[in-house]
């Protein structure tokens, strides 16, 4: 599928798309129990679409990273998602001492840590290359990276939402360095502020182009901007609509159809709406969380947590079949009806 005629799919009326994407997933919507660990929000990007970071912001020490792991064990979480900022004081010795102390501890439980922009920033920290900072990762116990730090894969856009954050192309290489390792990784993409129709087609058609090459991407999540606390809250005035939103769920599943999942976060579309999606082309609502700030800090209004019943009855309401995952898509548990 070429980039004009992804746009073209925009046009269309969001029901016949919803039709087209939902055909295209069994009745089972996947989920799993994780926990975010947001590490650092210390940030010298200070990326304009980003309310999270702090000019005086904190950075956890290992002990307390290791005690938001235990919490997250002790109420069955299979996943950690550990993500932070781009903070110069970090250094790979931090993440290799941590990674390790967690599998050593938890040896069941997968890292899921540090967006492809938080790699390139540490390689250049680090004054190396990306495949040595990838490399001394795994061999602590990194297994797959998270989709954060995507944007729109359109340099053009990305001059104005994050000018010194790693650009498209090398975004993208990070994620082909790490398939090529071994490593596999999710992939977002944050719409509704002032990117077009067309930046979105680009977006998704270079994840789609990668993924024939390397199939290293798992699921694709995206993610709605919010606005508040952010530079762009008085460019952005108006988030976008459910109709948009509804849209953009199911053409992400139309194109990237070689993706296992399309991701309906809820914590930034909200409960109902992440329902309405499971009939749009989503096939999974994330998971527990447990605790998340980044969203919040540009003011999502939904849950910080979501219990398991929770989850699952979500699911049922959307008439679908839940099931419990593990951070490769693997099912670990079916909920009947």
């Amino acid at each position: 599928m070429r980039v004009r005629e992804i746009e073209d799919l925009f046009r269309m009326d969001v029901h016949e798309l919803g039709e087209i994407a939902n055909s295209m997933n069994d009745d089972r919507v996947m989920f799993v129990i994780n926990r975010h660990i947001n590490y650092t929000n210390f940030c010298v990007s200070r990326c304009p679409l980003c309310a999270f970071w702090r000019e005086n912001g904190y950075l956890m020490s290992k002990d307390e990273v290791l005690k938001k792991v235990h919490e997250a064990v002790c109420r069955g979480a299979t996943e950690v998602h550990i993500v932070g900022s781009h903070n110069p004081n970090v250094s790979v010795e931090y993440f290799e001492d941590i990674f390790r102390e967690i599998k050593f501890r938890y040896p069941n439980v997968t890292i899921k840590a540090l967006t492809a922009t938080e790699i390139h920033f540490l390689a250049k920290i680090e004054r190396c290359s990306v495949v040595e900072i990838l490399s001394r990762l795994k061999d602590s116990g990194l297994e797959v990276l998270p989709g954060g730090g995507a944007e729109i894969l359109c340099n053009d856009v990305r001059r104005l939402i994050c000018p010194r954050k790693a650009k498209a192309e090398e975004w993208l290489n990070v994620m082909k360095i790490a398939h090529k390792l071994g490593l596999k990784s999710n992939a977002t993409m944050l719409f509704g502020h002032i990117e077009s129709y067309r930046h979105r087609a680009i977006h998704l058609y270079k994840l789609w182009k990668l993924q024939e090459k390397t199939k290293g991407f798992i699921s694709f999540i995206p993610l709605v901007f919010h606005p508040k606390n952010t530079m762009l809250e008085s460019l952005v005035k108006d988030r976008t609509n459910p109709i948009d939103i509804l849209k953009t769920i199911a053409i992400s599943r139309i194109v990237l159809s070689n993706f296992k999942s399309i991701r309906a976060y809820w914590v930034g579309l909200g409960e109902k709406l992440t329902q309405i999606a499971l009939n749009y082309g989503a096939n999974d609502v994330d998971g527990t969380i447990m605790e998340e700030r980044v969203t919040h800090s540009a003011g999502a209004d939904s849950p910080t947590f979501m219990t398991v019943d929770r989850i699952v009855n979500l699911i049922r309401g959307a008439g679908k079949v839940p099931v419990q995952r593990d951070t490769f898509c693997r099912v670990l548990k079916v909920y009947g009806c």
